[in-house]
C-alpha cells in the first residue's frame, strides 16, 4: 500500500460511510446546524455561495483531518490532483492547486504580466482582478456584451493585436449567467490561442450539462481552464480550487510558486477529495437550485422584472421597472444582495439560496 492510501486510511477517507439521507434536512432547511436562522441570522445572498454545503462527506473528512494538520499536505495533495485528473481526462502533470481559483487567477496575472501588453475581457464579467491586473503593468480592454448578455465571441477575436497576451471567459459568466455556445467557443479558442493564451474560468460549470473543456488543454499550449470548489462543492470558506493546462504551462506557473501545489490546507484537500465522492449530494445541490431558480425567476418575471436565462446558481435581472427602493427592502428584511452592474437598464444579480430563503427574498421585493 503506498504511503498515500496508508495516510488516506489513517484518517478515515478511505472509509467514509455516512449516509445521504440527511441531505433531505439540508436542502429543506430544518437543520438549525446547517442553515442560517433566518428569523435573525442574515440572508447572505451575495457572493454565488452555496446554501447547503460542504456535503456531510465533506463535514466528516474534514473533521478527521483536523488531528493531522500538524503536517504539511505532501502526501495528500497527489491524490487529490490523481482524481481531478480523472475527473477532466487529463494527466497528473496537467493539474495544478491553488487556495481557491482566485490564486490560480493570480498566477496567471503574475504569469502574464512578465510578459507585459495587454489583456482582453467582457464587460460585465467577473473582474475583481482587472485591477491587480492593470497595477502589474498590464492593460485593461473591454468587449462588450451582446445585447442579449452574451460574450461577443467575434469581436473578443477581433480585439485580439499584437500586444494581447491573454483573454479571458468566465463560462458560465459572472453576473449574468449566460453560457457560450460550444462549438462557438471552442472555434473561438482554436483561433485565439495561436496568438495568446486564452483564460476560461469555469467556476459555474458543474451548474450545467456542458462538459468541461478541459480535454483540450492536452494538445493546446495556450489554453488554460480553472475550477473552483468554491460554489457547486459548497467549499467557498476552505480555499480550494485548480488550473487545468498543457504541461508546460502548468511547469512555468508553478516556478512562479515557492511551494507548488503547498497553498491548500490538509483539511480542504481532505474536504475536495470527499466531496469528489459525494454524488449524490451534488445532485440534491443541482436539483433545489434549480427548483429554487425558477421559483424565482417566475416571482421577478410577475413582479414586470426582466431576468436573463441562467445556468448558474444566480439570476441576473433588471431594476428598471422596480418602483421601491431595493436595496432599502433588502436592508429592512435582513438580506444581503450585491450592487448595480450596469447603470443602463440597473442590472443586478442575486444568489439562489434555499427555497426558504428565496420566498422571503420575495416577500422583500413585495
Amino acid at each position: 500500500m503506498s504511503n498515500r492510501r496508508i495516510w488516506l486510511k489513517q484518517i478515515g477517507l478511505g472509509t467514509i460511510g455516512l449516509g445521504f439521507g440527511q441531505f433531505e434536512t439540508f436542502a429543506n432547511g430544518t437543520n438549525e446546524s446547517i442553515l442560517p436562522d433566518l428569523d435573525h441570522s442574515p440572508i447572505l445572498l451575495r457572493s454565488n455561495e452555496n446554501p447547503y454545503g460542504p456535503s456531510p462527506k465533506a463535514r466528516l473528512a474534514m473533521a478527521k483531518s483536523v488531528n493531522i494538520s500538524n503536517r504539511y499536505g505532501w502526501n495528500l495533495s497527489p491524490e487529490l490532483i490523481t482524481l481531478l485528473a480523472k475527473k477532466n481526462t487529463v494527466s497528473d502533470n496537467n493539474i495544478l492547486l491553488g487556495a481557491g481559483s482566485t490564486e490560480i487567477l493570480d498566477l496567471i496575472l503574475q504569469y502574464t504580466a512578465l510578459k507585459k501588453g495587454n489583456f482582453i475581457l467582457a464587460e460585465t464579467t467577473f473582474d475583481y482582478w482587472a485591477a491587480p491586473a492593470e497595477k502589474l503593468g498590464i492593460k485593461k480592454i473591454t468587449v462588450p456584451l451582446t445585447k442579449d448578455k452574451k460574450h461577443d465571441l467575434l469581436a473578443m477575436l477581433n480585439a485580439i493585436d499584437a500586444d494581447t497576451k491573454m483573454v479571458y471567459i468566465c463560462n458560465p459568466n459572472n453576473p449574468t449567467g449566460t453560457l457560450c455556445q460550444r462549438e462557438e467557443l471552442i472555434a473561438f479558442i482554436r483561433e485565439a490561442t495561436q496568438k495568446t493564451i486564452v483564460f476560461v474560468d469555469e467556476a459555474y460549470i458543474d451548474f450545467t450539462d456542458e462538459p468541461s473543456l478541459s480535454d483540450l488543454v492536452a494538445t493546446n499550449k495556450n489554453l488554460i481552464i480553472t475550477k473552483t470548489f468554491s460554489k457547486m462543492y459548497g467549499l467557498a470558506g476552505a480555499r480550494i480550487g485548480y488550473a487545468v493546462a498543457h504541461s508546460t504551462i502548468i511547469d512555468e506557473l508553478s516556478i512562479l510558486k515557492s511551494s507548488p501545489n503547498l497553498s491548500v490546507s490538509v483539511v480542504s484537500i481532505a474536504a475536495a477529495i470527499a466531496s469528489l465522492n459525494d454524488v449524490d449530494f451534488i445532485h440534491q445541490v443541482r436539483t433545489s437550485n434549480q427548483e429554487a431558480k425558477k421559483y424565482t425567476i417566475a416571482q421577478l418575471t410577475q413582479l414586470n422584472l426582466t431576468c436573463i436565462p441562467s445556468y448558474s446558481n444566480f439570476i441576473y435581472f433588471s431594476l428598471e421597472n422596480y418602483k421601491k427602493d431595493y436595496f432599502k427592502q433588502l436592508q429592512d428584511h435582513n438580506i444581503v444582495g450585491t450592487r448595480i452592474y450596469e447603470e443602463n437598464g440597473k442590472w443586478t444579480r442575486i444568489t439562489i439560496g434555499t427555497m426558504k430563503e428565496m420566498q422571503r427574498f420575495i416577500e422583500a421585493l413585495k
